[in-house]
C-alpha cells in the first residue's frame, strides 16, 4: 500500500492512500485531468470522458482486417469454442462489432443495452448513434481465456466507396475510439489478398499514435509455398511502410491460426515459433494492463495540455465585438502557424499536437468566442500529476506486477502446447533425447572420444586450456563457449573427462544448429556416471 500527498499546491492535506493502481488512476483523472478537459471542450474534439469501467476493465484485444482474413476464426482458435453470434465464411460474414467477454452464462447483449451498463467500458459509444449500436453486440460465455482478456471482433473492411458510405456510421472513428482503450491491436492479412483498400488505409491512419499497440498477423500462410511466402512477406512490409509512418519495422507474425490441417506443411516449425511468440505477447497483457492504462493516461494528459493551449490561443485572438466570423476563418486557416507559436513558447514536441486538418474541420462548427482563456491553475494541476503523482503510482504498478507473477492468460489454445510432446521445441535442441532411456550424447561419443584422446588427457581428463583449443574451432563467441563450459563441467573441477567433453561438444552442436542453450543442464543430458553428483 502506497500513499502520496493530496491535490492542493502546498500539499497540506493528509496523504491520500490508494490500494490499487486502478483506484489511483481514477482519482487522478477525476481531480486533476478531467477539470482541464471540461474547461477546454476536449471531449468535443478528441475523446469522450473516461469512466470507472475504463480503468477497471480487463485487457482488450482488437482484431482488424479486410473481410475473410480469418478474424473470427482467430478468436475461435484462441477460445477453442464457438461464441454467440459467430459466423465464418469466405464472404463478408461478420457485419457487427462483437465484444467477446466472459460471462457465467452464454448469451448476447445488444448494443443499446450494452451502452447503458456502467460495468462495461462501452457507455461513450452511445455518441455514434443507432446505426452503429444496431451493429454492436456483446457475446458472453464462460471460457477460461476470457477470464483474463476480452476480444473485439470487427466487421471485415471492404473496398469501394459504396460500401463505406452504406455503413451509416463513421467506421474509422469507431475503431479509433476502441484503439485508445484496448491493450493490443492485431491487424490481420490474408496471404492471398494483400491489397490494402482505401478504407483499410484510412483505418490504419486512424490508429496513428497507437503504433506501440499494433501487431500484424499474416494469416493463412500455410496455403502458399515457401518461395511465394517470402515474396508475400516482402510485399506486405512494403505496403505497410507506405501507410504506417514509423521508423521501426512493425512486428509481423506468420502462421495459420485455425484448427485445420496445414495445406503445405513445409514451414511448420516457423509457424509454431511465430504462434508461440504471438501467444506470449497476448499472455503478457494482464501483467502489463496497469502500466498500459498509466501510459494511456499520460498520453491523454499531454494531448489535453496542448489542446488547452490551442483553445486559449484562439480565444485570445478573437475580437470581442465586430468581425468575429472573418477572424474565425482567418484563425482556422492559420492554425498551423498557431501550432508553431505554441510549440516555441511552451517547448512542446510537434508530435504532441492533434492532426491539423481534423482540428480545422472541427473548429468550423465551434463558437470561438465561447472558448476559455488560459487557466494556469488547471495546467499546474496536470503538470503536478505528470511530475509527481504518476511517478509515485509507478511504484505501485511494479508492486502489483510482482504480486501477480503468474497472471498470464490461461485456457484455450494457450494451454494446448503447454506440456507434453507437442510443446514448442519439445525433443529438439537441448531437449533432444528427453524421453529416451539411453544417454543421447552416447550416439556421437565415439567421434568425440577420438578428439578427446588427441588432447593429451592426464588421469582421464583434459585441462581447460587444451579443451579451449578444440572448442574455439566452433567459432562460437567466448560468452557462449563459457556457458557451455559451465554446463559441461559437472563436477566443477576445472577439467573435462571424456563424458563431460562429449557433453560440451553436444551442446556446441545444439547451438550451431540454431537452438538456445538451457540455463541449467536438463536431467537427461547429465552423463550417467555423474547423475549422483548432479543430484
Amino acid at each position: 500500500m502506497f500513499s502520496w500527498l493530496g491535490t492542493d499546491d502546498r500539499r497540506k492535506k493528509d496523504p491520500e492512500v490508494f490500494q490499487t493502481v486502478s483506484e489511483g488512476l481514477k482519482k487522478l483523472y477525476k481531480t486533476k485531468l478531467l477539470p482541464l478537459e471540461e474547461s477546454y471542450k476536449f471531449h468535443e474534439f478528441h475523446s469522450p470522458a473516461l469512466e470507472d469501467a475504463d480503468f477497471d476493465n480487463k485487457p482488450m484485444v482488437l482484431l482488424v482486417g479486410q473481410y475473410s482474413t480469418g478474424k473470427t476464426s482467430f478468436i475461435r482458435y484462441l477460445l477453442e469454442q464457438d461464441f454467440p453470434g459467430m459466423r465464418i465464411g469466405p464472404e463478408p460474414t461478420t457485419d457487427s462489432f462483437i465484444a467477446v467477454m466472459h460471462g457465467d452464462t452464454e448469451g448476447v447483449i445488444p448494443g443499446n443495452a450494452l451502452v447503458v451498463d456502467p460495468k462495461k467500458p462501452f457507455r461513450k459509444l452511445n455518441a455514434f448513434g443507432n446505426a452503429f449500436l444496431n451493429r454492436f453486440v456483446c457475446a458472453q460465455l464462460p471460457n477460461p481465456v476470457l477470464e483474463s482478456i476480452s476480444v473485439i471482433d470487427t466487421p471485415g473492411i471492404l473496398s469501394g466507396e459504396k460500401q463505406r458510405i452504406s455503413r451509416g456510421y463513421d467506421f474509422a472513428a469507431v475503431l479509433e475510439w476502441f484503439a485508445e482503450r484496448v491493450d493490443r491491436i492485431i491487424l490481420l492479412f490474408d496471404a492471398h489478398k494483400l491489397d490494402i483498400s482505401d478504407e483499410f488505409s484510412e483505418v490504419i491512419k486512424a490508429l496513428k499514435n497507437h503504433e506501440d499497440k499494433i501487431r500484424v498477423v499474416l494469416n493463412k500462410a500455410d496455403q502458399i509455398e515457401t518461395q511465394q511466402l517470402m515474396r508475400v512477406y516482402g510485399a506486405l512490409m512494403w505496403s505497410l511502410g507506405k501507410i504506417v509512418n514509423t521508423p521501426e519495422v512493425i512486428r509481423v507474425y506468420i502462421g495459420s491460426f485455425w484448427s485445420h490441417p496445414l495445406l503445405i506443411p513445409d514451414n511448420r516449425k516457423l509457424f509454431e515459433a511465430e504462434e508461440q511468440d504471438l501467444f506470449k505477447d497476448i499472455q503478457s497483457l494482464p501483467r502489463n494492463a496497469a502500466l498500459r492504462k498509466l501510459n494511456d493516461l499520460i498520453k491523454r494528459a499531454r494531448l489535453a495540455k496542448v489542446h488547452a493551449y490551442i483553445i486559449s490561443a484562439l480565444k485570445k485572438e478573437m475580437p470581442s465585438v465586430f468581425g468575429k466570423e472573418n477572424k474565425k476563418k482567418e484563425l482556422i486557416a492559420s492554425l498551423g502557424d498557431i501550432y508553431k507559436r505554441i510549440e516555441r513558447e511552451h517547448q512542446i514536441s510537434p508530435g504532441d499536437f492533434p492532426n491539423l486538418k481534423k482540428m480545422q474541420d472541427l473548429l468550423q462548427d465551434q463558437d470561438l468566442t465561447r472558448f476559455q482563456a488560459l487557466k494556469p491553475k488547471l495546467l499546474e494541476a496536470v503538470d503536478d500529476m505528470l511530475a509527481s503523482d504518476i511517478a509515485s503510482l509507478m511504484v505501485l504498478v511494479r508492486q502489483e506486477e510482482s504480486q501477480r507473477p503468474n497472471s498470464a492468460v490461461k485456457g484455450g489454445a494457450f494451454d494446448g502446447t503447454l506440456n507434453g510432446p507437442f510443446g514448442h521445441g519439445y525433443g529438439e535442441g537441448a531437449g533432444e533425447g528427453i524421453d529416451e532411456a539411453e544417454w543421447v550424447v552416447a550416439r556421437d561419443k565415439p567421434a568425440y572420444d577420438e578428439i578427446f584422446y588427441t588432447l593429451s588427457p592426464v588421469n582421464g581428463k583434459v585441462t581447460g586450456a587444451n579443451a579451449k583449443r578444440e572448442m574455439v574451432k566452433s567459432k562460437l563467441p567466448n560468452t557462449v563457449l563459457g556457458k557451455i563450459w559451465k554446463l559441461a563441467d559437472i563436477d566443477k573441477d576445472g577439467m573435462l573427462d571424456d563424458e563431460e567433453f562429449a557433453l560440451a561438444n553436444h551442446l556446441i552442436k545444439v547451438k550451431l544448429e540454431g537452438h538456445e542453450l538451457p540455463s541449467e543442464l536438463p536431467a537427461h543430458l547429465v552423463p550417467p556416471s555423474k547423475r549422483k553428483i548432479a543430484d
